[in-house]
Parts: structure tokens; C-alpha cells; sequence
């Protein structure tokens, strides 16, 4: 059989950077027009929502011109998209997004502009479940024999299965012996599940079963209470596949029969609803997704499927019609309807690649024009076209839809005072006509805006002050995002440092030193700071203590020193940058900061310490309050059932040693609530501390921009502290993989397999200080930083300060 190439009827390349998986990807009509024409819903796991509606495109027009429906950006990841009836009081069509910690289902809605590209989408939130689980993937159907309404089944990364009838959650069950997530699809005829779990056997469980199963909050509930009593959750029936699946589907072609698709790295299976084996087909390449469908013939399935050689394969059953070559690899694919064509085959690529094609030839979209042989009053036409165009501008400037990303310009008015404040205006200019754009101000704590969204009627300038709103400060990094339908622009720049600190006398002596060099001659402050006379500054933080710079008379180096470690930090980053704009201004290309060491990891440990003892004591807080709250009800149950007894008898100090349970219960709620405050800042100055570190790490081995931002992404993976998740245990796996990956001494050191188990707190943190004291030694040694693992190889290179010596290079597995 010859090998054809796919038709291209519509393509398009989403983003920058972003990735996508097999559940990014669905079709159907989501905003319920009624056309009968499908629109297409991907979602990115950098939380991009998008929505098309394909057409072809004219020769002269742009292909994306008005597909774009909608684009939305989440803060979270989204893991799968999915539409159904998911609202009780309708019937109508809504999405489902699933992210890690949270299910939302929206409802889309268009209007109908007065031009050609004036329609409006709107995404509105239905309702949403906040997920105590991570998730893995979800499937959707009428559990339980429902009509009208669709329910959904969402797995968790540790094997529970958590059930939402619409707006309210069910129930959930843990799957007996389970290690890993695998795909998860519904069976209508059977009302069941069909999963493959870690032990590669496809195991089918009943709704039913698993509504009166045994319920429990955490596995080790459900082994506890399946041995003991209640109904011990078990399978309908298994099937040893003997190899991974990389996808389960059960189409919906038939009420008689039902047959249920699993997709294997090197065969495809068959089976009956009861587990028995239809058929299997073995492959002879790698595939990637695949997707049954209904055939026109009786008794038969027709199935799309994706390999990794770029090429589209088309089954009946299992003899093979036809094969077709695309340009990328799919990760997903769907069957969808559109204007002038149905049967189009929608593919995603992991990279975005999203195309609509078919098989076959071109068919021709040409139609002849009609034959007018009157003739024309050219200044009937040119009055007609003047009135027109009038109409246009008119309705474009009301209802006009921006085609391009607005231009945001920051200007901002700095008044020094007593309560800190930092008076900001912003003027935003655009391109074209925008409709009501929405701008949102995002600062980090404990910063603090006045306003912190606008709605932007007309384009014009717009006030808003940044003051403190806690006891310390750090960071000062302050972003826009403006959003309009459908693009979103986002500016990110650094506040002025008058923000924080003031000018202040300097010290000759402080604990706490650090030393920059540089490799041009030195330079006066003054002209770095303008408005200081001395070669000596100091900076007095507002909410911290005061830092020194100074700077030697006979030497390119410059001291940073303070009495506290992570107030450096903010000091030394503004002077490391106006030393590049200095020298940049003067024309100067080789100009270079360094730091020779050695890293402060003593002083930093401290910090580390500091902030694990106030979690510690978080647990601690709980625990004794769990106790005291036992307690107290323990001693009102039985005052109440003296109080309740018809012959009374003695209190016997009941009543006393109740007044005391409550004032310990009140002490302990106000020293969690200390502690709590006192955690917040001591995270805030881990924070600051490991900013420093990466600073000096970075000047210390001369660090690229991507080496330092992963750098910086495995220091600082969070933004706050959780109870579920904290910062000591997330650096601690981030920095482990990099020490089994990139940064191994060697090929034969490195990991096969790098899962981890459920992040916990850890006991201590001599465990993480060793990790980052092996990262610092590592990088010393000439270790470079990526993302994939890498080999070391000797490359000889040139260090500032230092003779040729051997940095480790890493080369591709």
C-alpha cells in the first residue's frame, strides 16, 4: 500500500514552550450553538486554556484570523479537559478542567458582534472541588445507570477513585494493591471501570461495587477495615496483559455489545465487556495514542492510530486500510465535524502542534463567480463604500476586538513617608480598539496594593500605591497582567529600592560579610548611586537591619556586610545590576562580577534551621490541641449527663477542671496563631537567604541565565508553605534529582529510575544540608546545571581570577 501524505485543511502552533498530553485534547460544541460543527478545547500544563473554531482559509487571509475563540490563563496546570452534562439544573453541554488540586466546570457562552471578528466568548465558573489528592487523569459518564446528567470519576496519584455527582462529591474508594496511576476509561453497558494497574492486568470494577464498598480516609484505613469488617472492594474480572498501556478506550457503537480497546507499547487488544479477548493485533512499531470509532460496517470498529515514526494508521479491526504521513508526533487525536467538511482528524503534539487534516485528495472549495453584465455606477459605489466604512469604524470602536497584544508603559512616582508607599501610574496604550480589558497588579507578601484589578473602560492613565503590609520585606518584584478576549500581555519589573530602606551612616564592623570583585578598575559609589559622597554607604531596611558597601580604594572589590544574613541580599542584587548598567553605559562588553567564595553555607543552615523548627512546631501546636479539644469534650459529655440525671449527685471538680481545659485550649490557639505569624516571616527570610545563595552561586561559577533559573526553580519551588507541602522536603527531591541526573560523577552514577515517594515532612534537616552542601561542591567542581541527564566530559575553560583548570561538560545518554 502506497504511503500518502495527511491534508493540512487547518494547523496551528499554540504557544511558546508549553507541553501537552493525551487528555489536553477534546471536540464538540461546547458553547451548545446548535450548528451541529465542533469546536476544539486544549488545555497546556502551563495552565493555558484555549478554544477553536477551524475553518479554511481564504489565499489572502491569515489562517488563525478569527479561529481563536478564547484564551484563558490558569494558575494552575491543567491536567485533562472533558465536555458533558455536568450541571444538574441543565442539559447543556459545560467543560470540565481537571488540575492537580482542583475540578472546575465552566460554562462558555458566545455573543454576536456588528463585524466579522466581533464575537465575544466568555468562560464563566459553574462550580469547582477543591481536591484533598493529587490527581492523575478522570473519566466521566452516567455512573449508576443515571439519564440526563453526566457524573465523573477522577483518579488520584495513590489510587483512589473520587466520585462527583455534579456539584456535590459522593464517595471515594482505594483500588486494592495499587503502586501506580493508569489510564481510566467508563464502559456505559456494563456501568463499570476499566483501569490497568502497575501489575500490567486490566482489571474492571463495578459501580456498584464500589459504592457499597468499604469507605476510608487513607489506605492503610482501607487494608485495616477490608481485613476486619465491611465489604472488601475486589475486581469483576482481570486480564494479564504482560506489558504497560499507554490508553484505554470503550466507544459507545452498539447497546448490544460493548468492546473495550487497550492500547500496549507493542500490541493492541480486544476485549469483551465480561474480560474476554475479542482480538489482538501486534504492532510493529511504538505508538502514541490511538482512537476507536463506529464503523459503517455491522460488527466491526474502525480505529485511528498515531506512531512515533510521524505516521497516521487506519484499522478496520485489525486489518490495516490505509496510511498516511504527518508532521509530527501526536500525543492525542480526534474525530470532529466542521463547516464544508466532516470526519477531520484533530492531532496534538506534546510541543502543540495542533492540526485538522484528512485523507484522501483535495477536494476543490471553488465556486465560479456569477456572471453580472450590467454596469457599474462607480460613484453609486464609491458613496456606498464611504458609508460603509463609516459604519465600521463606529462599530470598532465599541465592540472592536483586538487582534494584537497591548502595550503597557510603567511610570511611576516614588514619595518617600512614613508609611511606606509607593505611589505607581500606568499608562496603557494599544494597537487597535480593546473592549473593557482587565488589568491585575500581583505583588508577593508582604507587599500590598491598594487595588489590585481594573477594568479599563478607555485607555488612559490609571493610580495605584504599594505599601508593607507586614513586619518584614525581602522581595520587591511587582507584575501586570493585562487580559482582554482573547490575548493576555503581562509586564514584570523590580519596585525602586527606596521602597524598602532609607540612607543611613555606615559601620565599620557587622557579623555577617560578603566580598564582590569585579575586572575593571574600581569605581566611586557616587556614580553608581547618585547622591552619596563617601566610599562608604549604608542602607538602613525599613523592617530589618542596616547593610554597609564599601568599596577598596586600591582594589576592584566591594564589601556587602550586615548583622543579618538574609537583609544582604536585596543590597547586593541592586548593586551587581547598577554595576552592569554603569559599565554597560560606558560602552564597556567585557565587563564581568565574580564572587570567590567561599559560600556562606554555615549562616545560611541557620535560616534553614530556623524556619524547619517553627514547622516543627506548627505539628506540635496540633497535636497538644487535638489532645486539650478531646479532653474538653470528654468533660462536657459527662457534666451533661450529670446535669441530665434526675437525682444530681456531686460535680466532683468537673466544673474546674473544665474551666482549666479551656483556658489551655485558648493558650494553645494563641500560640499556634504566634507561631504561625513567626513562620510566615521566618519563610519570607528563607526566602531572601536563598535569593543570596543563588546570587553568589551564580557569581561564583559564572552561571548562564538558564543555569541560574534552574537554579532558582529547584531553591525556590514554592511560593508559601503549606501543611501538605513545605519547602525543606521540595528542595530536597529537587536537589536529589539533579544529583542523579546532571550533576552524577559519573554516567554509571546515574539514576535508571527516579520516582519518589509521597513528600513528607522529613525528622531533620541534616539530611537537606547535606544535599545542598554536595550541590555547592558539585557546581565548585565544574558541574553544569540542565535538564536532561547528561554524561560528564573534561572541557578546558578559562575562570576569572584562576589558571585553566577542568570543568566536567556533559554530553547527551
Amino acid at each position: 500500500m502506497s504511503l500518502f501524505k495527511a491534508r493540512d485543511w487547518w494547523a496551528s502552533v499554540l504557544g511558546e514552550g508549553e507541553e501537552f498530553d493525551q487528555g489536553c485534547l477534546c471536540v464538540g460544541d461546547v458553547d451548545n450553538s446548535g450548528s451541529g460543527y465542533d469546536k476544539i478545547v486544549v488545555g497546556s500544563f502551563m495552565g493555558m486554556l484555549r478554544i477553536f473554531s477551524p475553518h479554511p482559509a481564504k489565499p489572502e487571509e491569515q489562517m488563525e484570523a478569527d479561529a481563536q475563540l478564547l484564551e484563558v490563563q490558569f494558575p494552575d496546570p491543567i491536567i485533562q479537559v472533558e465536555m458533558g452534562k455536568f450541571v444538574s439544573c441543565s442539559e447543556l453541554l459545560h467543560l470540565a478542567v481537571l488540575h492537580p488540586r482542583k475540578l472546575s466546570v465552566y460554562a462558555v457562552s458566545g455573543t454576536a458582534g456588528n463585524v466579522e471578528h466581533g464575537d465575544q466568548y466568555q468562560l464563566r465558573l459553574v462550580y469547582e472541588h477543591n481536591l484533598q489528592r493529587t490527581a492523575c487523569n478522570m473519566t466521566y459518564g452516567p455512573f449508576g445507570g443515571v439519564t440526563g446528567h453526566h457524573f465523573i470519576c477522577i483518579q488520584s496519584m495513590d489510587g483512589m477513585l473520587m466520585f462527583f455527582e455534579q456539584e456535590t462529591y459522593a464517595f471515594g474508594r482505594f483500588l486494592p494493591g495499587f503502586l501506580l496511576p493508569g489510564p481510566l476509561s467508563y464502559c456505559i453497558r456494563t456501568d463499570s471501570f476499566i483501569t490497568v494497574s502497575s501489575t500490567r492486568q486490566v482489571e474492571c470494577y463495578r459501580y456498584e461495587t464500589l459504592a457499597v464498598a468499604t469507605d476510608a480516609d487513607t489506605r492503610q484505613d482501607s487494608d485495616q477495615q477490608s481485613k476486619s469488617s465491611g465489604k472488601r472492594l475486589t475486581a469483576d474480572w482481570t486480564l494479564v496483559l504482560g506489558e504497560e498501556a499507554l490508553d484505554v478506550c470503550v466507544p459507545h457503537t452498539s447497546s448490544a455489545m460493548s468492546s473495550i480497546f487497550v492500547l500496549g507499547e507493542r500490541n493492541l487488544f480486544c476485549l469483551k465487556d465480561n474480560g474476554q479477548i475479542r482480538f489482538m493485533k501486534k504492532l510493529e512499531f511504538n505508538p502514541s495514542c490511538f482512537l476507536p470509532y463506529g464503523s459503517v460496517s455491522e460488527g466491526s470498529t474502525n480505529i485511528l492510530m498515531c506512531n512515533h515514526n510521524n505516521m497516521l494508521l487506519v484499522y478496520q479491526d485489525v486489518t490495516l486500510k490505509w496510511v498516511a504521513q504527518l508532521s509530527c508526533v501526536p500525543v492525542a487525536v480526534r474525530v470532529a465535524n466542521f463547516p464544508e467538511l466532516k470526519g477531520l482528524v484533530v492531532t496534538l503534539s506534546s510541543d502543540g502542534h495542533l492540526q485538522c487534516s484528512y485523507m484522501g485528495t483535495d477536494p476543490s472549495f471553488f465556486t465560479a463567480p456569477k456572471v453580472d453584465a450590467r454596469e457599474v455606477n462607480y460613484d453609486e459605489v464609491d458613496t456606498e463604500m464611504k458609508m460603509l466604512q463609516k459604519v465600521i469604524r463606529g462599530a470598532t470602536k465599541t465592540q472592536g476586538i483586538t487582534q494584537r497584544k497591548p502595550v503597557v508603559l510603567f511610570n511611576a512616582e516614588v514619595i518617600q513617608c512614613p508609611e511606606c508607599v509607593l505611589y505607581s501610574q500606568v499608562k496603557i496604550k494599544s494597537r487597535s480598539a480593546v473592549q473593557s480589558p482587565k488589568m491585575t497588579v500581583c505583588v508577593q507578601p508582604p507587599l500590598a496594593v491598594t487595588q489590585d484589578q481594573f477594568v479599563l473602560d478607555s485607555m488612559d492613565f490609571l493610580q495605584f500605591s504599594v505599601c508593607l503590609s507586614g513586619s518584614c520585606l525581602y522581595l520587591n518584584d511587582l507584575s501586570l497582567c493585562l487580559s482582554g478576549i482573547p490575548r493576555v500581555s503581562q509586564c514584570k519589573f523590580n519596585l525602586p529600592l527606596r521602597l524598602v530602606c532609607y540612607p543611613s551612616s555606615a559601620i565599620k564592623n557587622a557579623k555577617y560579610k560578603i566580598t564582590v570583585d569585579t575586572n575593571k578598575p574600581p569605581v566611586n559609589l557616587n556614580e553608581v548611586f547618585p547622591g552619596t559622597t563617601s566610599s562608604a554607604l549604608g542602607f538602613q531596611l525599613i523592617t530589618g537591619s542596616k547593610v554597609i558597601v564599601l568599596a577598596s580604594k586600591t582594589s576592584q572589590r566591594y564589601r556587602i556586610q550586615s548583622e543579618s544574613f538574609e537583609d544582604i541580599w536585596l543590597v547586593a542584587k541592586e548593586l551587581v545590576q547598577r554595576f552592569d548598567q554603569h559599565f554597560a553605559s560606558l560602552g564597556v562588553k567585557d565587563f564581568r562580577n565574580s564572587f570567590t567564595g567561599p559560600i556562606p553555607l554555615p549562616e545560611y543552615f541557620e535560616t534553614v534551621d530556623h524556619h524547619f523548627e517553627l514547622r516543627v512546631n506548627v505539628q506540635k501546636y496540633q497535636d497538644l490541641l487535638s489532645e486539650r479539644a478531646v479532653q474538653f469534650r470528654a468533660i462536657q459529655r459527662r457534666l451533661l449527663t450529670r446535669f441530665k440525671d434526675k437525682t444530681p449527685g456531686p460535680l466532683q471538680n468537673l466544673d474546674t477542671l473544665m474551666e482549666g481545659t479551656y483556658r489551655q485550649v485558648i493558650a494553645l490557639a494563641d500560640a499556634a496563631e504566634d507561631n504561625r505569624e513567626r513562620l510566615i516571616q521566618a519563610f519570607t527570610r528563607l526566602q531572601s537567604a536563598t535569593h543570596l545563595l543563588i546570587l553568589l552561586l551564580s557569581l561564583w561559577q559564572g552561571l548562564g541565565s538558564e543555569q541560574t533559573a534552574i537554579l532558582e526553580a529547584t531553591l525556590l519551588p514554592l511560593l508559601q508553605d503549606t501543611p501538605q507541602l513545605g519547602w525543606e522536603e521540595s528542595v530536597d527531591a529537587a536537589i536529589s534529582h539533579l544529583l542523579k541526573t546532571c550533576l552524577s560523577r559519573s554516567p554509571k552514577d546515574q539514576a535508571i529510575s527516579l520516582s519518589t515517594g509521597p513528600l513528607t515532612i522529613p525528622k531533620d534537616t541534616s539530611r537537606l544540608k547535606k544535599h545542598i552542601t554536595l550541590l555547592c561542591d558539585r557546581l565548585g567542581k565544574g558541574g553544569r546545571l540542565s535538564l536532561t541527564s547528561e554524561a560528564n566530559v573534561p572541557t578546558t575553560v578559562m575562570m576569572p581570577g584562576q589558571k585553566y583548570l577542568t570543568l566536567e561538560a556533559f554530553i547527551h545518554k
